[in-house]
Parts: C-alpha cells; structure tokens; sequence
C-alpha cells in the first residue's frame, strides 16, 4: 500500500499525517516517480504554517514536500527521453513527501549511478538556491566571500561552489559548527549583532562579496531552473567534486520528528524522508558523509549486484521483487517495518478489501 504526507489544515507539525494514497497514473507530458528518498526544506514548515496562503491557496487536505529522487513507474503520452525505471531526481511544489509523486517531465534529471539516495532527494531545491546564490554574486579568484547560515545544506553547498572559482570563504554559524566548516575549507565565524565589528579578525582586507540564499525567492523559479545546471551538480556530487551532507534519515512514519529536528536550525545539512529504508525500523542516521554506504533500497527492478559488491556491508539493500520467494521474504519484512512505521500515529492503517 502507498502512503503520502499530509496535513488537513494550516498549523505546526502536529497536522501532519501520514495516510493510504492511490498510485496515481501520468497525465500529458507528465512522469510517475516511485519516490525512494524526499528532502526537506524550511519553506515546506512555512506554507504549512499558512505564510503563503495569499500566494498559493490551500486545498485541504493539502500534500507536503518538494525535493525527491526515485525510479519512474509511469511515462504519460508526448514524453519522450524517459521510459520506466529510470533513476531520477526532481522538484514538484508539494507532494514529494509520498510513496508516488506526479511531476511535469521537464522537472526531473536523471541520477547518476554512484549518487546516493539521500542526496538525490535533497538536492533540487538547494542546488538551484545554491547556484543562484552564486551566479548573482560572481566570486572570482582572490576575492573573499562571506556565506550567511553556512553550516546548513544551501549554505555548504554555496560555500563550495564559491571555492570552486577561487573565492575565500567565510560562514557564519554556531561555534559548535566550527570545526565542521573548517572540514569544507571555510572560515567559520560566529552569528551575532556585532558581526560586521567581528568580520576584520577573519577577513582583514575586507569582504568582496555576500552570497545571500533566499530559498523562498528560489522557490518560484526552480521548476524553470537549468536542468544542465543541475545535472552538472549532481554528477559533481557523485564524483565528490561537490558533497551535499547529510544530517538525518528519518522513516515517512516519523516525519513529524523529521520536521522538528529542522525547525530546530541546528542541523549539518540535509535532513530526508527515506520510503524505502533498509531492514531495520526507526531508522534514524546521522553522519557528514554517507558515501560508502547509503541507509535507502537501491531499486527493486534492477539486475543482481556486481559480484565485487558483494563484500559490502548488509546495511545496503538490494533485492528482486521478480524472485517469487524472495518477494515473500520481503514483503514480511516490509510489513514488520510499517508496524514501526505508524507506531506514531497510534494504529495501522486499514487495509483494503482483499488486501
């Protein structure tokens, strides 16, 4: 049974539900994407909260999130560049926080192999922020930039796409980030009224340049974003050009922890909803770098692992629905993890008849 995010009205993240939902069929020049991973975002708590109902009127109940990766499922009538199982990344203005998401083919962009889950969906809306960010501040070579909020998954990737064209970077954040910045080669400074008397102790000679991240402002225009842009940074991520870290996994069951731990604001980087994690339930992973080993299930129509994967760590999930036995296995397995799932919620959801 899929399962979707929602919330019946405008509130904190008590409203949100988790509910059955209907595998929903692509329209004209639409894809379905089994979601395997879903990002984050601060905005998603802010239209949540009613702060955009002028701008985008609810309809309640209303879906929730807008960075997800997956393998698409469905390929409606005139696409033409994708076809079924196709591993992808993309951005829709609400619904990715499901086990289904319908989005405009011209939305996504296709995953790189070596690209773990977890960064595939939590890249969209912070790599177009980022990247923004950046091109309309221009760092070049020799200049020094500061970066507002850089501990946090824009601020860390703009950092490092303002080094990568030769820029010195200071970020401001907690002084318990420090040591954590310093790991992306960025020169930690602390939040406070005074900033600007603090700023010559770490730039003497000035700062040439503030990337300002309005990820509200980026939010409009991400679905136009360059999709080349975009492919581009994935593959820099996938090739550690680039790291979008991780700060938390958290199961679709335990999305309403997942949102306080980022309203909170203390988070190193991305915090992400995994729909189908590894055998074990209440998952929650925190590490900088997930590279080795990603804590999501890698996509159940593939052929079998490589035979030099096979000494890799059990954590990593991989199987084959098409296997008869191995499916039932699974789908025990499976069904023990939603018993954990909606342990929130206070009961399983209903089956339907038949099921």
């Amino acid at each position: 049974m899929p399962y979707a995010v929602q919330y019946p009205r405008y509130g904190g993240v008590d409203v949100l539900e988790v509910v059955d939902m209907v595998k929903p069929a692509a329209g004209a020049g639409e894809v379905v994407v089994q979601v395997m991973a879903a990002g984050l975002n601060p905005i998603d708590s802010s239209i949540r909260e009613g702060r955009f109902a002028d701008k985008w009127p609810p309809h309640f109940p209303e879906s929730q999130g807008s960075d997800f990766a997956g393998f698409i499922s469905d390929v409606g009538l005139g696409v033409t560049g994708w076809a079924i199982n196709d591993a992808v990344i993309g951005h829709v203005r609400h619904g990715a926080q499901a086990s289904y998401v319908t989005v405009p083919a011209a939305n996504i962009i296709a995953k790189p192999d070596r690209l773990a889950w977890e960064a595939a969906g939590s890249l969209y809306l912070s790599g177009a922020t980022a990247w923004e960010a950046v091109e309309a501040a221009g760092p070049k070579p020799g200049m020094t930039v500061l970066v507002q909020a850089a501990a946090g998954g824009v601020g860390i990737l703009a950092a490092q796409l303002a080094r990568m064209r030769g820029a010195t970077v200071i970020g401001t954040a907690l002084r318990e980030n420090f040591d954590y910045l310093r790991q992306w080669g960025v020169i930690p400074i602390e939040h406070g009224p005074d900033l600007a008397l603090r700023l010559p102790e770490v730039a003497p000679d000035g700062i040439d340049v503030e990337l300002k991240h309005d990820v509200y402002e980026t939010f409009d225009i991400v679905n136009s974003a360059d999709t080349g842009v975009m492919a581009r940074i994935a593959v820099d991520i996938a090739n550690r050009q680039l790291s979008l870290p991780i700060a938390a996994i958290y199961l679709l069951g335990q999305v309403q922890d997942a949102y306080r731990e980022l309203e909170a604001g203390h988070a190193h980087g991305k915090i992400l909803l995994s729909m189908l994690p590894v055998g074990y339930s209440h998952q929650k992973v925190h590490g900088v770098d997930i590279r080795e080993v990603e804590a999501t299930r890698d996509d159940p129509n593939r052929p079998p692992i490589p035979h030099q994967e096979e000494a890799l760590p059990p954590v990593i999930g991989h199987y084959n629905p098409h296997e008869p036995e191995h499916d039932k296995q699974h789908e025990k397995q499976h069904e023990k993890q939603h018993e954990g799932l909606f342990h929130l919620h206070g009961k399983r959801p209903k089956k339907e008849d038949g099921e």
